[in-house]
């Protein structure tokens, strides 16, 4: 555990995801702020005392259930706390906000469909994955179907989803670690690369559980001032707000139609986050860190009760923006009202902060929103480590047959691989318009775990070969369908039109693995499938009951 002390204390942040990237200046280049000594403070204290935890924890994780899952071990509020520390983040501190600043009512497209996936979760899915899994959804996928291959699918969507969320989080990490700390872009990513190797090989869910728990904690409490300090401008009166809102924009920032004028492109962006979150494996697979069903259904409870509340937390804090931010000069380049922000696009609510509680709360919500790096790619990092170290090495390739030491010395590489992985990616995708992997994302998440998943826990005819053809099929249309959109055929490759005219794919890659993973279920009349379909009803008392959940899934 040595090795975990003396690892360097490095700064991290979370990057600006899915919502910042339609913001104005996202990605541009911007001009790096003066150092703010207190947020530096501020985040070595709290990276001193993750590094802490990570030590702690480290000696509580003995076993490999210990490492994947907590042993069970985590309480119900814990586990939503730390769901909501995993989702919340600082793409929807900065980006949401942003995107509600410079759109109005159009940026809470992105906030209602975010949320919206959490009642999905709750009702359709917490307990029977709970009940069904052990350690990954490849377990909850494979449990009546072939082990091999479907683990192998359910693991290479996985790891897509995984590998290009990093991206996103390291590119907007590097660039706001490099705009507010000005430490250079390539030595950001480095750090935040070390620090989730550290937390994830040494202390495994336990010590990612608690750095997600403080996470949300201090996003919660941060953001909750910020709105308190902004609502007092107004005496605590939301029409006062909304009132001087219309007075600087007018009434069209109370109207949707300006950031997503084409209903199928919003019906697009809606279902895949909402259907990606709910195939987002490091999501997922919280739900195997609590003892029972029982707690599960909390931990989602829980986790929608805090995700709902930010949000609106959120929603004022993007309305109070555009009157505080929006009329003072101070905040523009050249002092032109309506130009361009100082340090980007995604600006508003450190703005905001600076207006309202001067550097000390620019300093501590600065901090805030470089901690969040930490929850999330702790967790993604997670999920990627069990996908390969428990289902790829161990339940394929030795056939759950595997030495535990030797899995844990594969687990510890894979984590550490997938930290090298992410920052050379990082490093690549530097100065690239990255809109196109958000897209991937959910887009991949939504067509290939989603489907597979919903399909083998509710229909009884889903057979292997139909889950085969409807996860490589969402695979390729939503990879297909992404480069062929506005965001990589026009923007990247400089093509004048995009042949696919929408920027999110699930619409039509979610429904193509749905077609065809039924189609190639009812046209499969082999004895295997035979077989599977007909333990389905042993599979559906114990998504019940969560009778045997305690045993290995598939046995």
């Amino acid at each position: 555990m040595s090795r975990a002390r003396q690892s360097i204390l490095f700064l991290s942040l979370l990057g600006i995801s899915r919502a910042a990237m339609a913001a104005p200046g996202a990605f541009e280049k911007v001009e790096r702020q003066p150092l703010n000594i207190t947020a530096i403070v501020m985040f070595l204290v709290f990276v001193a005392a993750t590094l802490a935890i990570t030590w702690w924890a480290a000696a509580r994780t003995r076993s490999m259930s210990d490492f994947y899952t907590a042993g069970g071990s985590i309480t119900g509020f814990q586990n939503g706390l730390a769901l909501a520390g995993d989702y919340m983040s600082a793409a929807a501190l900065l980006g949401v906000t942003s995107m509600i600043f410079f759109h109005g009512y159009d940026g809470m497209i992105y906030a209602i469909s975010f949320f919206v996936a959490w009642p999905l979760l709750l009702f359709l899915f917490a307990e029977r994955i709970r009940n069904l899994g052990r350690i990954t959804i490849a377990d909850i996928a494979s449990f009546r179907l072939d082990q091999n291959r479907i683990r192998t699918l359910t693991a290479c969507g996985s790891l897509t989803v995984v590998c290009f969320y990093l991206v996103v989080q390291m590119v907007g990490a590097g660039q706001l670690i490099e705009l507010l700390f000005g430490l250079p872009y390539n030595y950001a990513v480095i750090v935040v690369g070390v620090l989730m190797a550290v937390y994830v090989t040494f202390g495994g869910m336990v010590a990612t559980t608690w750095v997600q728990i403080i996470k949300a904690g201090l996003l919660l409490f941060g953001g909750t001032l910020l709105a308190v300090l902004a609502l007092s401008r107004f005496n605590f009166s939301l029409d006062a707000l909304f009132t001087q809102a219309i007075a600087v924009r007018g009434a069209r920032v109370l109207f949707p139609g300006e950031l997503v004028a084409d209903p199928v492109a919003m019906i697009s962006l809606s279902i895949g986050l909402v259907f990606g979150t709910a195939g987002l494996p490091h999501i997922l697979m919280r739900f195997f860190t609590v003892p029972d069903a029982k707690a599960a259904r909390k931990s989602v409870f829980v986790a929608t009760g805090f995700i709902g509340f930010f949000f609106l937390v959120v929603a004022v804090l993007g309305m109070a923006a555009i009157v505080i931010v929006g009329q003072n000069p101070a905040f523009y380049e050249a002092g032109q009202i309506g130009g361009k922000l100082l340090g980007g696009g995604n600006m508003p609510v450190i703005h905001l902060a600076r207006a309202l509680g001067g550097n000390l709360m620019l300093g501590f919500l600065s901090a805030v929103a470089f901690a969040t790096i930490l929850a999330v790619v702790s967790g993604l990092t997670m999920a990627g480590t069990s996908a390969i170290s428990h289902d790829l090495y161990v339940m394929v390739l030795k056939k759950n047959r595997a030495d535990p030491a030797a899995e844990r010395r594969v687990s510890r590489i894979a984590s550490v691989c997938i930290g090298v992985v992410a920052v050379v990616l990082g490093i690549l995708f530097k100065d690239q318009n990255i809109a196109f992997l958000v897209a991937l994302t959910f887009g991949v998440a939504a067509s290939v775990n989603f489907p597979i998943l919903a399909l083998s826990m509710y229909w009884k005819g889903l057979t292997t070969r139909g889950a085969l053809a409807g996860g490589v099929t969402g695979l390729l249309s939503s990879v297909i369908l992404v480069i062929l959109s506005p965001a990589v055929w026009v923007k990247v490759l400089g093509h004048a039109h995009a042949i696919y005219p929408y920027e999110y794919p699930a619409i039509v890659s979610m429904s193509i693995a749905f077609v065809f993973a039924w189609l190639g279920s009812v046209t499969d009349r082999s004895a295997k499938a035979a077989r599977e379909r007909s333990r389905f009803d042993d599979q559906y008392v114990r998504a019940q009951t969560g009778w045997g959940a305690s045993g290995t899934a598939g046995h």
